[in-house]
């Protein structure tokens, strides 16, 4: 971006009066960045990069080389994650943690979490001041970079592994699962160097923390339909993930007349069909098939047991649950009627959390000073977050806060995943004043 684009896109002064040919070299750093880090993949044509793998180890490096350019410390934590830490003047202060995650689902965009992190190193190059030969940060509080790693939960599926770790909630019984290839999580940290039994030391104390924020793309349409660049979250969504089974009878495709099949395929589909129904006419509430499997999954032979997952979320942890009963009830109904047996496997579990309202007026505040004109005269957006962050977990820990960017027709978890540099300008301005503004709380307090 030019520095008149800048002028344009920042009408008003906002607290730390930034210079826009910084901001444009910053905006610059992030956008290149995201493409180098996009080259990073153990799937070539496409981006995929999962827990404790190769591509893992060398975007932490790469992490930590440029965190280490902005002014901080760093080091990867016994859970895989890598963080940045620039200090306060106070050597005892607490921290403000800032961050997301760099791993990825299969065939991934090149935004989700990673522009979040790239933001966060950004915003500290840009509020660091040098005093004595080292940078520090300029207000009461340290800040520390997290760049977080298994966010998705691709290989093992049990998402936010990393930032639960870092939140002291890793529980040891993760150890025993095993990805596609058989490798357990346990072995999985030993190939890459880490002690399965040291996870503990990755946690955080709460004491020493003052808070949490996160940009990240919305994984939605709401902002591009708005016509606004930036919001605030007012709630990550719950969710639960559950394998379900629907089990039939496997006979021969053209002998079985129709009066005597009990397919489980047309049992599942029907269930999946249900599940859409229940959710568009429930309130925040999004329930997804996204996958499938067929057994014994030969073209000449009736189903005899189908197996798909259901992603079910939330925004409140109670609605979720009275629809999830309907999901049950009307599974119970559909296998009655098709003379099939239904059973269901719990394996994520996540309650909603409502961001931190003094924490969301930061954010707000950010936005305030770096947009001028909003759809609403009440000022930024206020979105739910249907989609998981590492603010779930940590929100175990301390209180949090998130930043949304507008997304081109809201497409993530795929290649089309886009977000245009001038919004990122905007919303890293935007993240830099909302620390300033929680800086300058914190003098005041």
């Amino acid at each position: 971006m030019s520095e008149q684009d800048f002028t344009h896109a920042f009408p008003q002064a906002g607290r730390l009066g930034l210079d826009a040919e910084v901001l444009a070299r910053a905006t610059t750093r992030i956008m290149e960045r995201c493409d180098r880090l996009a080259l990073i993949t153990s799937t070539p044509g496409s981006i995929t990069r999962v827990y404790l793998s190769p591509e893992h180890a060398k975007v932490n490096a790469l992490a930590a080389e440029w965190m280490q350019q902005a002014g901080m410390t760093t080091w990867q934590d016994a859970a895989g994650n890598q963080l940045g830490r620039l200090p306060a003047r106070d050597p005892e202060a607490p921290a403000l943690l800032l961050g997301s995650h760099l791993d990825t689902v299969k065939d991934a965009g090149r935004y989700d979490g990673i522009v979040g992190v790239l933001m966060a190193i950004e915003v500290v190059r840009l509020l660091a001041v040098k005093e004595g030969g080292r940078s520090v940060s300029p207000f009461p509080f340290a800040i520390e970079v997290a760049a977080f790693n298994d966010e998705e939960g691709t290989r093992f599926g049990r998402a936010l592994m990393g930032s639960a770790a870092v939140a002291g909630q890793f529980e040891e019984s993760w150890l025993d699962m095993v990805d596609e290839q058989g490798v357990s999580l346990r072995q999985a940290y030993l190939d890459f160097g880490l002690d399965p039994t040291a996870i503990g030391r990755a946690a955080h104390s709460a004491d020493r923390l003052v808070g949490y924020l996160e940009a990240h793309i919305e994984q939605g349409p709401y902002l591009d339909r708005r016509g606004e660049p930036l919001a605030v979250v007012s709630s990550i969504a719950s969710g639960k993930r559950f394998e379900i089974t629907v089990d039939g009878e496997a006979r021969h495709a053209g002998g079985t007349p129709y009066d005597a099949r009990h397919d489980a395929l047309l049992g599942a589909s029907e269930a999946a069909l249900a599940v859409e129904r229940i959710c568009a006419n429930a309130h925040h509430i999004i329930g997804t098939v996204g996958q499938l499997q067929l057994f014994p999954g030969a073209v000449n032979v009736v189903p005899g047991q189908a197996r798909f997952s259901l992603d079910l979320r939330g925004e409140f942890d109670t609605a979720r649950d009275d629809t999830w009963e309907r999901i049950r009830s009307e599974f119970d109904a559909i296998c009655a009627r098709r003379g099939l047996r239904w059973s269901a496997r719990e394996f994520y579990s996540a309650a909603a959390l409502e961001c931190a309202a003094p924490l969301q007026d930061m954010i707000r505040e950010g936005i305030g000073s770096t947009v001028a004109d909003f759809a609403d005269a009440s000022g930024p957006a206020a979105l739910f977050s249907p989609a998981g962050h590492d603010g779930m977990t940590i929100g175990a820990l301390t209180d949090v806060a998130m930043l949304f960017l507008r997304n081109p027709d809201g497409i993530s978890h795929a290649p089309a995943e886009d977000v245009s540099a001038p919004d990122v300008a905007l919303g890293l301005r935007a993240f830099a004043e909302a620390v300033a503004h929680l800086g300058a709380e914190s003098t005041t307090v």
